[in-house]
């Protein structure tokens, strides 16, 4: 370590001379003089650079190249330098013509060893964590897989927790997600095609999809869409999600995150496309629908009538979290007499000191509401609970105490609040958390009159809205009856016999007829 260490203060003060004119410098020259020149001049100032001498039999020159922090150096120093250093080339070899083929099949106890004659192929292989190899006298060089940076470990996602099923979820490692992936679809229909976004970043992308399974216009019109990206760096998903979604003006998104890799082989094998990114756990799944993030992992580890009976509850809850405060303000405005008389006589004595109409009162109440979740969610999580809890409570409490809101409508604000977590997906409930600010408007407005209005309007929008082509709204709006076993009401499992009709391509079969369970066939 103390000779590494050495070197490295020696590439840093080296003086870098330029080079003549008529060198290409994208092409890797057989004078390893050059190629170091060529190396100390793309690297300059990067201090986590190195570049390793060594010699074999004292006349063959090699440099080993790599980034300090992204590559195993424990390994680099016993798979290679010290084999390299003290053995040599194993006897009987003859003369040595190709050093580098030498290296790569005999010396090199390494899994993965690729062969690039380009100098930039081999700048970007060592920026991505692989050892490069450069032998004096040859024009081709070898990229080791010697990666060694730290990643962490493969845990529950705390966003997508289930009661029942797998406890694993993507980390920050693309090799290490896709591998998840391959445990849960063990066939070579899989397919993991690799491309590089980012002028800067060069972050690797991965599209994930089942052969057969998929709709060949949805898997080219993703790779259509991810190839004209042109960004200087992606550092997750979402910077890459805002470029490839069908209406970026939209609240509703278009594009499925997730960091569950149960959840995106299911949607693999239902015929949709993944999206893979280097850095984060969270994976892209497409095309989407209304309906996709209404459902939960949960669903699919449960029996199906108590699969179905939560649904009901979360659909009621969604109405809830979108309606309730917007119809409070219409009856107590403008349509009192639908309320009962014992109702409206306990609603108007608790608002008789109040200063504010109802509107107004919603709103401030609304928004101290998700001014405290928001606080809770970035405060330090032994802080961010206890805060969002207390403030609440005691915020609550006081505005009563001083006349500034009334009991009613803190029970309104927190039966919404309550109802609003029942969404399973936190970026489709951010939507409807917008959308109750505009049915308030509108309430306050003009009563029922403008909730009606809104939600004609949000069903326009919904049957109108595509996910790569894919109705929004499907399969309700348009009507496919086949598709409505899993919606609302979750199916059977022995009953999905065909997968989702705009989803699927060739192969739309699924599970086979006839596999109802029964008594009569155990006895038979």
């Amino acid at each position: 370590m103390k000779k590494m260490e050495k070197w490295k203060k020696i590439q840093k003060n080296k003086k870098i001379d330029s080079l003549p004119s008529h060198i290409n410098k994208d092409m890797l020259s057989s004078e390893i003089s050059t190629n170091e020149k060529v190396l100390k001049e793309s690297f300059q100032n990067c201090s986590d650079f190195v570049i390793r001498p060594i010699y074999i039999s004292g006349e063959t020159k090699i440099f080993v190249i790599y980034v300090d922090g992204l590559s195993d150096a424990k390994t680099l120093d016993e798979v290679f330098l010290k084999p390299m250093m003290f053995e040599g080339l194993p006897e009987g070899m003859g003369e040595v013509r190709q050093i580098g083929q030498i290296l790569k099949q005999h010396l090199v106890a390494i899994s993965q060893v690729t062969t690039v004659s380009k100098m930039s192929e081999l700048v970007d292989g060592v920026l991505k964590a692989n050892v490069g190899i450069i032998v004096d006298g040859e024009t081709d060089a070898l990229l080791a897989d010697l990666k060694g940076y730290e990643k962490r470990g493969i845990e529950e996602p705390s966003t997508e927790v289930v009661i029942r099923g797998p406890r694993d979820g993507f980390i920050e490692n693309l090799r290490t997600n896709t591998s998840l992936l391959r445990r849960r679809i063990r066939s070579t229909s899989l397919k993991t095609e690799p491309i590089t976004i980012g002028e800067f970043s060069q972050t690797d992308v991965i599209i994930a999809y089942i052969d057969g399974i998929v709709q060949d216009s949805i898997l080219d019109e993703v790779r259509t869409r991810l190839k004209r990206i042109q960004i200087d760096g992606v550092l997750e998903s979402e910077y890459i999600e805002e470029f490839i979604e069908d209406n970026p003006y939209s609240p509703f998104p278009q594009i499925q995150n997730t960091e569950r890799p149960d959840i995106v082989a299911a949607s693999l094998l239902e015929g949709k496309v993944a999206i893979l990114v280097d850095n984060t756990p969270f994976a892209l799944v497409l095309p989407m629908t209304f309906w996709s993030g209404f459902q939960a992992a949960g669903d699919y580890y449960e029996r199906f009538m108590y699969a179905t009976f939560i649904r009901i509850i979360r659909f009621i809850l969604l109405s809830v979290s979108i309606f309730f405060p917007s119809i409070y303000v219409a009856l107590t405005t403008y349509h009192p007499k639908l309320i009962p008389t014992s109702l409206l006589i306990s609603i108007a004595a608790s608002r008789e000191s109040v200063p504010f109409p109802a509107v107004i009162e919603v709103l401030l109440m609304e928004f101290m509401f998700d001014g405290l979740r928001e606080a809770g969610i970035r405060l330090p999580k032994p802080v961010g609970s206890a805060v969002s809890i207390v403030g609440a409570l005691v915020i609550g409490q006081a505005a009563v105490q001083a006349g500034i809101v009334s009991a009613p409508m803190v029970i309104v604000v927190a039966t919404t609040g309550i109802a609003s977590f029942g969404i399973p997906r936190y970026s489709f409930g951010n939507a409807f958390q917008m959308i109750r600010y505009v049915m308030l408007i509108l309430a306050g407005c003009l009563g029922f009159y403008g909730i009606v209005i809104g939600f004609i309007a949000l069903t326009i929008h919904l049957v109108n809205l595509r996910s790569y082509g894919v109705p929004y709204f499907s399969p309700v709006a348009p009507l496919i009856p086949r598709d409505l076993k899993d919606i609302v009401i979750r199916a059977p499992r022995w009953a999905f016999n065909y997968r989702r009709e705009f989803f699927s391509g060739r192969n739309k079969k699924r599970i086979p007829k006839g596999q109802k369970p029964s008594p009569k066939q155990g006895e038979e």
